[in-house]
């Protein structure tokens, strides 16, 4: 869910949404365009009426992400721009469709009767590739499963190499330049080499070209009206539905307290055991009795909502799962969820409502941002390869904490990798991040050099990463391995290759950040049963923060929840992308990659803990278990942090 998280991280999970970072966070006199931190990050800025918060906050945990995200919510293109997620399923569409065309199906040999099978899909020359055009002669039988089903913002694999170049920022006259040559590897029937980034949008032809960027291409009066903080901003705007639920709840409290004690009289309403029903339809698909689980799932819809309490909800998305399962069609329709076109705006939206409900990913980035400068402080040059960097939110705070540092920032590098974007710029959106964070290094005059990287985590090379002697070397990875396939699949598996690469680059620690479940038993009515405790903890925890009737709440269920179920629930084998593993399994896979365990810096978890309790709700707990950070809702797991180092 941060693939979310990735994704959102990528990724929770994917979720990885992830996840904070833009020039814009500073604040600048009108006369010298000197930066000043003292407003950009106080506690103000986070104001609840159910919470206490602190004038004198430290500026990493400030709203530094959500006003972040406001600016890049404004950016001319981003509505026209479509998620990653949907553009690596569109790249492998188009590149089926081409392997169909050469590979005819001879006339005597029959054809898939799969439901929903993809027959023939148009890509339009754009990259976009639209649900509808699917072929699909099984859609009536469809209609049951979902009224509709909308994109999720975890990250897939993507097939396009990556170019890799890099984004030198100075105080030159030149913003920012790209350097370097992008190969793109699209099976079109010939292969160009050394193609560099840009078309002919007239004739398609390439053209060697070197892209610059500039500020005037943001709208940069926006950004300083929003994120430059003058005394005056108020709470950001889409952290309102968590302040009201907060108001709601104290209001519930005084009114029950002014009730007596007698019992109101009404109609008693029937009470359903949903996770009873789920498990016995899982068993019962998994036996073939199909008569028991249609019956069991006509109950379960009739008591199931995506707009009820918790339980209803995680039914309502359990149930579609069941339902694409037992009808043997869940890559079909797991495939149209990740197909369907969304903006990156309705994803960034999602995931800042996310960050202001819950303090799993900001916690995360709090703890590995100030170990990074703790651990550096005396570093020159620091690089940081960030597997999975997304939209960058992790770093504003970071480098504005860097500019801070006695004596002067160090020089700062930062290698991000990201999925590639299909078409003939596969690194777009990790482009797009360099520009950001250098916007913000030049706001708080830290020397900053980025590399863009557009590639699938296991095919990325040591080569690629543009490591220099003398430099002090972090990786960081949050959240983004749990989509990577494991040894169940494949002998030599790719998370573990990851990691062996890991080793290669030698860094002097790995903050490693994973989503804590047990939904990846081979056994589905364990894996089931697991996903059922797991869904239903999360559901919870943003039923008890966010408004039920908050449009912006629904959405980002459908997105953290009903994608993941799906792939969960009724997709097996490679097509099965959903992998988490618990900090124990993952401990024990990092100890045999050759990695040892740094204990947890006690002061730094000790702040994390008192932020936890003064800015969150009181079912929100940090615990140390094993020498990983443990953030807990309402005593179960759900992610956990730790650092390595290579043995």
């Amino acid at each position: 869910m941060d693939t979310y998280v990735t994704e959102f991280s990528d990724s929770m999970g994917g979720f990885k949404l992830d996840f904070e970072s833009n020039p814009l966070l500073a604040t600048q006199k009108s006369s010298d365009h000197s930066t000043s931190t003292s407003d950009s990050f106080s506690g103000n800025n986070l104001s609840n009426p159910a919470y206490p918060v602190s004038s004198s906050e430290d500026s990493d945990f400030s709203d530094a992400a959500l006003r972040y995200i406001q600016g890049i919510l404004m950016e001319e293109d981003l509505e026209d721009r479509s998620s990653s997620v949907q553009d690596c399923l569109a790249l492998q569409a188009t590149e089926k469709s081409f392997y169909d065309l050469l590979s005819p199906m001879p006339d005597n040999q029959p054809s898939k009767s799969s439901i929903g099978t993809i027959s023939k899909a148009h890509v339009p020359p754009t990259g976009n590739f639209d649900s509808n055009q699917i072929s699909d002669p099984g859609e009536q039988n469809l209609q049951s499963l979902h009224a509709q089903f909308k994109p999720q913002f975890n990250f897939l694999n993507g097939s396009a190499e990556s170019p890799v170049s890099t984004l030198l920022f100075s105080d030159s006259p030149t913003d920012y330049q790209f350097f370097g040559q992008s190969i793109i590897a699209l099976d079109l029937g010939k292969k160009n080499h050394d193609r560099e980034f840009g078309v002919d949008e007239v004739d398609g032809r390439s053209k060697k070209q070197t892209a610059i960027y500039s500020d005037e291409q943001d709208n940069t009066e926006f950004w300083d009206k929003v994120l430059l903080c003058d005394g005056r901003n108020g709470p950001c705007t889409l952290s309102e539905a968590v302040q009201q639920k907060a108001v709601i709840d104290e209001q519930l409290k005084v009114s029950s307290a002014g009730k007596g004690a007698g019992k109101k009289k009404g109609a008693k309403k029937e009470v359903v055991d949903l996770r009873s029903l789920l498990t016995s339809c899982a068993q019962a698909i998994t036996t073939n009795d199909f008569r028991t689980a249609n019956e069991l799932l006509k109950q379960i819809r009739q008591h199931s909502s995506p707009s009820g309490d918790a339980s209803q909800r995680v039914a309502y998305y359990l149930a579609d799962g069941l339902e694409a399962r037992l009808a043997g069609i869940g890559t079909q329709l797991y495939t149209m969820l990740v197909t369907k076109k969304t903006s990156d705006a309705n994803i960034l939206k999602a995931y800042y409502l996310y960050i202001s409900a819950c303090p799993f990913n900001r916690m995360s980035d709090y703890y590995a941002n100030r170990f990074i400068g703790k651990v550096s402080s005396d570093t020159p040059k620091l690089h940081i390869i960030d597997f999975g960097i997304g939209f960058g939110y992790q770093w504003p705070c970071f480098i504005q904490h860097l500019s801070s540092r006695p004596g002067g920032p160090p020089m700062l590098q930062i290698t991000g990798i990201d999925l590639p974007r299909p078409g003939f710029r596969p690194a777009e959106r990790v482009e797009k991040t360099g520009k950001r964070l250098a916007n913000y290094c030049r706001r708080f005059k830290v020397l900053f050099e980025f590399i863009p990287i557009a590639q699938k985590f296991e095919n990325v090379q040591l080569e690629d990463l543009g490591i220099e002697k003398d430099e002090f070397v972090v990786v960081n990875c949050t959240y983004g391995l749990k989509n990577t396939l494991d040894d169940t699949l494949i002998l030599d598996s790719p998370r573990d290759t990851v990691l062996k690469l890991i080793k290669k680059i030698n860094p002097k620690f790995f903050v490693h950040g994973v989503v804590n479940g047990a939904y990846n038993a081979p056994f589905f009515v364990t894996r089931f049963r697991e996903a059922l405790f797991h869904f239903s903890a999360f559901l919870d925890m943003l039923d008890c923060n966010i408004p039920r009737d908050n449009q912006d709440r629904m959405w980002l269920e459908e997105e953290l929840c009903g994608k993941e179920v799906m792939n969960i629930v009724a997709c097996e084998g490679s097509d099965r992308i959903e992998r988490p593993e618990t900090c124990k399994q993952w401990q024990a896979r990092n100890l045999r990659a050759g990695f040892e365990q740094l204990p947890l810096d006690q002061e730094l978890l000790g702040s994390v803990r008192s932020k936890v309790k003064t800015y969150y709700h009181k079912d929100f707990t940090v615990e140390e278990d094993g020498q990983w950070m443990l953030q807990e809702w309402k005593g179960r797991t759900l992610f956990a942090l730790s650092c390595w180092k290579p043995a």
